[in-house]
């Protein structure tokens, strides 16, 4: 019993002295390893990667680890040391008692570059069977499409990505209908039955936006890209939405999107102005004010909660009034000057003040219509019909000069002469 047990033990210890571990990649086998590692990476630096080579080879006969012997492989492809590669993974597949997934890769690949497509093809359709990866299916696909037997590579990719819908699998099937096959359609909805359950990811949101632009498809590009948008919130991207919609003059549709994802900015504040929606436009302009502290969005919020409104009251007409002060003391450009005077003219809130606000303006534009109308107009508010009746003379000579509210404005002053003359009588 003695004997059996002790035999027994020895053959235990036998059996693990003749079989010992494989070594972790991270322990240290032979003294000089480090070395060997660095001059092994810097050889690959410089792009000598067959130097790199060599010493990953010695690494692997030393410490026996398989990562070197992986980057040794990786090496010579990169030297394209094609012929060396085949010779070296055609062996070590033979002597192996178990086919490595990645020796048996550097081998198809190093046939590829040799362009030795059938031959690659045979050991590609063992690799996948073995290894069901994307990687090499994708690779499958590469060499049938060498070898023009395009829809052999759609059949291999379609059967992969039904398995786990890799979206790299299928940008590749895209790329295959599309450019190969010429079936455009089919690629496109491909790929949006894919956004539609799985979403639009940067990968498949490119692809989708490189087929719409070669198919000159403005509204599949802009579907896209705010789906793109809501993945990735660029300004790059936001860029493109509001040029696609500009293109087609869809102001409301872009006012819209803009208000839905709150980007206020100066593009939406000119759609307001343009839909003649002040409220909106005032609203908007003062909050980019308080945000930037800008004194021209101050202005713009005086002037479009000035024509906001149809019959302003005393209130708002005193706000408007004070908010353009502020804007003129700190930029007293000809536009608010004007705009100011002409608003304490016209309701009569201050005449003279509003004349001299829009002098101030003319000494920068003598020539201007509307400021001169202005002018003439605080002359008829001050009775003084024969200066206004000058002024407006000279205005309808001028570009603007047959406005319907500086025509209002002149007939006005013709009605005011009449009666002057009929008094002095």
């Amino acid at each position: 019993m003695f004997r059996t047990t002790l035999l027994f033990i020895m053959m235990i210890l036998f059996a693990a002295c003749s079989a010992p571990k494989p070594p972790a990649p991270n322990e240290k086998v032979f003294e000089g390893e480090d070395l060997y590692i660095i001059y092994a990476l810097r050889a690959e630096e410089v792009g000598r990667y067959d130097i790199a080579a060599k010493f990953y080879a010695k690494l692997y006969n030393k410490a026996h680890k398989k990562e070197y012997l992986y980057h040794e492989l990786q090496s010579m492809l990169a030297a394209r040391q094609f012929d060396a590669v085949v010779k070296k993974t055609t062996q070590l597949l033979a002597e192996a008692k178990r086919i490595d997934p990645k020796i048996f890769r550097y081998k198809v690949l190093a046939l590829v570059h040799q362009k030795r497509y059938a031959e690659a093809k045979t050991d590609a359709l063992r690799l996948v069977e073995l290894t069901k990866k994307s990687e090499d299916y994708l690779l499958l696909s590469d060499i049938y499409v060498k070898l023009k037997k395009y829809d052999m590579a759609v059949k291999y990719l379609e059967g992969a990505y039904s398995k786990n819908y890799d979206e790299k699998i299928l940008d590749r099937i895209s790329i295959i209908l599309f450019m190969n096959l010429q079936r455009p359609k089919d690629a496109i909805a491909q790929l949006e039955t894919h956004s539609r359950m799985f979403g639009c990811s940067e990968r498949i949101c490119n692809r989708l936006l490189s087929f719409y632009s070669k198919l000159g498809d403005v509204d599949g590009m802009l579907s896209v890209y705010k789906r793109y948008y809501k993945l990735k919130k660029s300004d790059g991207i936001l860029a493109k939405i509001i040029q696609l919609y500009i293109y087609k003059k869809d102001y409301i549709a872009l006012a819209k999107f803009l208000e839905k994802h709150k980007i206020e900015n100066d593009i939406l504040l000119q759609l307001y102005v343009n839909a003649n929606e002040f409220k909106k436009a005032s609203r908007l302009a003062f909050k980019l004010y308080k945000q930037t502290g800008n004194i021209d969005y101050l202005g713009q919020a005086a002037i479009y909660e000035y024509e906001s409104s149809e019959h302003p009251s005393v209130k708002l007409l005193k706000r408007v009034a004070q908010e353009l002060e502020e804007v003129v003391a700190k930029k007293p450009t000809p536009l608010y000057l004007n705009y100011l005077g002409y608003l304490l003219i016209d309701h009569e809130i201050d005449v003279k003040k509003g004349m001299e606000y829009v002098q101030r303006a003319l000494k920068e534009r003598p020539d201007s219509a509307y400021y001169l109308d202005s002018l003439g107009w605080g002359y008829y508010k001050l009775g003084q019909c024969f200066k206004a009746k000058k002024i407006f003379d000279k205005v309808r000579k001028l570009e603007g000069g047959d406005d319907r509210e500086v025509l209002k404005h002149y007939k006005k002053v013709q009605q005011c002469l009449k009666k002057q003359k009929k008094g002095a009588k």
